[in-house]
Order: structure tokens, then C-alpha cells, then sequence
């Protein structure tokens, strides 16, 4: 006789399961609940990196276990110690040992969770991942349940290969379904190398993330224009700023924007002027508005070229990274401004360039290409 895709241990009915995502989670939860099964999301993977990205990940974790009323556990963030874990490691291959030292640490600590709370086994979606080594993580479980058992046998460790019984594919039906944020790597910084996102991918990730965070962002809008002024608290000297008249998901800077007016700044504000062109013209106040190009207000002043006198920039954009890469909504306006008036000047200085984004919209990496113009700050 053919056995089922998924055995359910003898007297199991409870499960801590370890989760590295919403999106690999999901299927599983499904699957346990209606063979009742109820699971604990245990929610520890210190080796995503970025902090943002590990945020994006935690967050919406949090949101698809609250959404079916089950219990989700906070774990430990320490990049720093899952660093030294892996030490020596780091040229390794993805399913190299690197991984199933990863494996083993995760699911270590999510064993002694389970003894600490008294649920007799634990599992893990990463064993839903076609990326991963299912050898890898059932040895690294074993291990787990034998470090955690040490003193006094408590915990099992459930093997099982997540992706049977037509779970893959519902995995990908339900993600569609709640619209979870779908990374694009494992993780850590060492797979994100490897993962070379494109433009498109990162763009449809990034618009997905925003709508999750719809509600919170005018609190993000609030704390990211408060470190921009902040900014020029330190830097008086900076006179004559080009800004930008945010869209309804970029972050809200007019609050900004009407603060450096009072101040005597000169403020500038973009205005399409073709199918690949922008010029700046002088904001004063709304009054000098009105709608132009993709919805966008602009000013009705008179050009400003006398580009050599602006301090900084302060440019929206999709996605940014660490090195100042900026992923821009594709039309590609700024980075042929930037690169044309502002990044070369002969007799000034560059302006300060400064990435304005949202918290998640800091990536581990942003694909560039020559032509692309680095950001000097990202707020």
C-alpha cells in the first residue's frame, strides 16, 4: 500500500514549528490545523541580513499567524553570533556546510523552545524549500533534538519532507492569495551574493511590500522626515535643496519641504518635460502646483539651471543599498538628470545625493548597471 505524502507522529496533536517565512510557512500551517495538528510559530532566523529585510520577514510572519489566531514567538535577532557561528564558513556554497551549520544552530535553539514550553516535537519549513538540503536539515533536527535532550529526553524532532502531498503548489496559491512579501535569497548576506535580483522582481517586491505597510506609512513618513531634519539641523549651510513632491507611497516629505521654506531655504521641485526629461523649477508654496506627468504636482515657476549652486538632492526610488545603488520606478528620469546636471560639475561640487525610503526598502542589493548614479547617503 502507497503511504501518504505527510505522517503525523504517533500522540502528535501539538508542534513548535520553526519559520523562516510566511510564504513557506503557510501551506504547512494549513495542512497541520486540518489534521489537528495545532503549531507554534517560532519565529528565529538570525542569520537574515539585512536588518530591514529581516524585518519585512519577522513582520509578515507575525501578520499570517495573528491572521488564523495562533500563538508566534519572537526569537533573538543577533547577526552578530550566527556571524561567529559560521565563521570560516562564509566562501562556502549555498548547501555547502555553512547551511548546515546555519540549520543546526536555528533549529538548536527552537529545540530547547520546544522542551522550555513543554511541546513534545518541533519542525521546520525549511524543509519546504526546493533551495535547501533536506538531508542537511534533517541531520541538522537530529542533532538539535540530541543537544536538547541531553539532560533528559523531552523533544522530538519531526523530519518530514514539506513539499509532498501537493503542498508546493499550494504554497504558491496561498501566497498569491494574502499577498505575502516573496524574498528573492535565503538570507544571509552570503546567499543575497548569489541571488542577483532583477530590476523587475525587486520593483513587484517592493510594491507588494508597500501595500503590507499601507497603514504604517505615514508613521514611517514621520520618523524618516524627522531624521532629515535633523540633518540639516547639523548642516546649516545647506541652502538650496531639490526635493520631490511625494507619491501617495513614497515617503511624505512636505512637512520638510514647508520647514526648510520657513527657514529661507530655495527649495526646487522636478517637472517632466518630455518622454526621458525633467527640469527643476523654484517651490514656494502649494499655490505654485499643479498636476502634471504620472499624477505627480509640479511647479509652474520659471526653470532653475543654475545647478551649481544646489547643496543636495533628496531622491525617492524604489529600493536602495548598502553601496548607494538607487532602483528607481523605471522610467529612468532622475538618473539622466542626476548624471547630465548634477554628478559632473566642472566649478562646484556634486550636490549631496540622499536616498529617501522607508525602512523596507533598504535591500541587501540593488542590480546597477554603469549608467547608474550612487546615492552619497540613504535616510
Amino acid at each position: 500500500m502507497k503511504q501518504p505524502a505527510i505522517i503525523v507522529p504517533d500522540g502528535c496533536d501539538k508542534v513548535l514549528l520553526h519559520a523562516c517565512c510566511a510564504p513557506c510557512s503557510s501551506a504547512i500551517v494549513e495542512w497541520l490545523l486540518q489534521h489537528d495538528v495545532r503549531p507554534t510559530i517560532f519565529y528565529f532566523n538570525p542569520n537574515i541580513w539585512p536588518r530591514e529585510e529581516y524585518e519585512i520577514r519577522k513582520n509578515e510572519s507575525k501578520r499570517h499567524a495573528e491572521r488564523l489566531g495562533i500563538q508566534w514567538i519572537d526569537g533573538d535577532y543577533d547577526h552578530v553570533s550566527w556571524c561567529q557561528h559560521v565563521q570560516g564558513l562564509e566562501g562556502e556554497p549555498e548547501r555547502g556546510s555553512r547551511c548546515e551549520q546555519c540549520f543546526l544552530l536555528r533549529l538548536t535553539v527552537t529545540a530547547r523552545k520546544a522542551s522550555e514550553l513543554s511541546i513534545p516535537y518541533f519542525a521546520t519549513t525549511l524543509a519546504s524549500s526546493r533551495w535547501k538540503s533536506l538531508e542537511q536539515i534533517n541531520r541538522a533536527g537530529l542533532a538539535a533534538q540530541d543537544i536538547a535532550n541531553s539532560q533528559q529526553p523531552i523533544v522530538q524532532f519531526w523530519p518530514q519532507n514539506w513539499r509532498k502531498g501537493g503542498l508546493q503548489e499550494r504554497r504558491n496559491q496561498l501566497l498569491r492569495e494574502n499577498q505575502f512579501y516573496n524574498q528573492q535569497y535565503c538570507g544571509c548576506e552570503f546567499s543575497a551574493r548569489n541571488a542577483a535580483p532583477t530590476k523587475p522582481l525587486l520593483r513587484a517586491q517592493m510594491r507588494e511590500a508597500k501595500k503590507q505597510h499601507l497603514a504604517q506609512l505615514p508613521k514611517m513618513s514621520a520618523e524618516v522626515v524627522e531624521r532629515l531634519s535633523s540633518f540639516f539641523t547639523q548642516h546649516p549651510s545647506l541652502n538650496t535643496i531639490l526635493a520631490y513632491w511625494p507619491l501617495p507611497d513614497e515617503v511624505d516629505i512636505r512637512p520638510l519641504i514647508h520647514s526648510l521654506i520657513a527657514q529661507g531655504k530655495t527649495v526646487l521641485l522636478p517637472k517632466v518635460t518630455g518622454a526621458d526629461t525633467m527640469e527643476l523649477r523654484r517651490y514656494i508654496s502649494p499655490a505654485d502646483l499643479q498636476e502634471g506627468a504620472f499624477h505627480i504636482m509640479e511647479p509652474v515657476g520659471e526653470a532653475f539651471t543654475d545647478y551649481e549652486k544646489i547643496d543636495v538632492a533628496l531622491v525617492p526610488g524604489m529600493a536602495f543599498d548598502a553601496a548607494g545603488h538607487r532602483l528607481g520606478r523605471g522610467k529612468g528620469y532622475y538618473d539622466r538628470f542626476l548624471s547630465s546636471h548634477l554628478s559632473s560639475l566642472n566649478s562646484h561640487p556634486s550636490p549631496l545625493l540622499i536616498g529617501v525610503c522607508f525602512p523596507f526598502q533598504r535591500v541587501a542589493e540593488v542590480p546597477s548597471e554603469e549608467h547608474d548614479v550612487l546615492m552619497d547617503e540613504v535616510i
